[in-house]
């Protein structure tokens, strides 16, 4: 059992904001599979479950907010008893232009708060991630990250977000390195 969590804010008014990459890549993914989330309040998430490739796979969008997303992403991996080595992250990076991904086996923050929040939970920078570009950042990261993107941006973003998906299937099939080698 794999678990793939995707990082944003929960609420209407943070829908379409930059910080959301992670919640647009998950939501895409499921509404391709026709799958659908379902608020899990002691798990703090909304979980969808998935099967690819013979792997059974937990969707995990936290409703904890970006800052405390390690929360629930400790929850779901207590619960399911998922090894941390079973962990995808799928998230915004401001020092990546739009329309570029990057994978990584691990790492630190990068001072992304999302990300400082699960290295700080599971105690360990060892898990897998995908990194949405968002940038180049204009202004203060802070306020950048909570605009919304532009139509034409949101034109563009559905194509990453299917490159998004396409890269997590290879690290669930193939590995990190092959997909590494593949889409960064």
């Amino acid at each position: 059992m794999k678990l793939i969590a995707g990082l944003g804010n929960i609420g209407d008014k943070y829908c379409f904001t930059r910080h959301n990459a992670g919640f647009m890549a998950l939501d895409r993914w499921a509404l391709v599979e026709n799958l659908s989330f379902k608020q899990e309040t002691k798990l703090k998430a909304f979980i969808a479950r998935y099967k690819f490739n013979g792997e059974d796979l937990i969707f995990v969008k936290p409703t904890t907010f970006m800052n405390l997303s390690g929360e629930a992403v400790r929850a779901v991996m207590n619960y399911y008893k998922i090894n941390i080595s079973d962990v995808l992250i799928i998230y915004d990076d401001i020092s990546l232009d739009l329309g570029r991904i990057r994978i990584r086996a691990h790492g630190s923050d990068g001072g992304h708060n999302g990300i400082k929040s699960i290295i700080n939970n599971l105690g360990s920078n060892s898990f897998s991630r995908i990194k949405i570009g968002i940038g180049p950042q204009i202004g203060p990261s802070e306020s950048f990250v909570l605009q919304n993107f532009s139509k034409d941006q949101l034109d563009m973003l559905k194509s990453v977000l299917d490159k998004t998906i396409e890269a997590a299937k290879s690290v669930i099939t193939d590995g990190v390195e092959k997909s590494q080698n593949k889409f960064n």
